[in-house]
């Protein structure tokens, strides 16, 4: 299961970057939103695993009130997933 979690941590990690910067630079400074929608919906369900694997992990890891918090809040930071790959999942 913790194996499951850092692949699905990374390609959400990669997802959210596409969607915030392809995506975003497509929809706002060229007015084409389709990047947004074909990237969109992948990082989505890419989220709710992510959320979903670390409500399961939690009793498993063994992972208190305050770093439960942290991890679920790196999902909606940059960059964010790859720091809880390497400070909470390489143990």
């Amino acid at each position: 299961m913790k194996l499951t979690f850092r692949i699905i941590a990374f390609l959400e990690g990669i997802s959210y970057l596409l969607l915030m910067t392809f995506g975003l630079y497509f929809k706002y400074q060229l007015n084409n939103d389709s990047y947004v929608k074909l990237l969109g919906m992948p990082h989505g369900i890419l989220f709710m695993l992510y959320i979903l694997i670390a409500l399961l992990l939690k009793k498993q890891e063994q992972w208190d009130f305050i770093n439960f918090s942290i991890i679920l809040f790196a999902s909606l930071i940059p960059f964010g997933t790859f720091y809880i790959d390497r400070k909470y999942l390489l143990k």
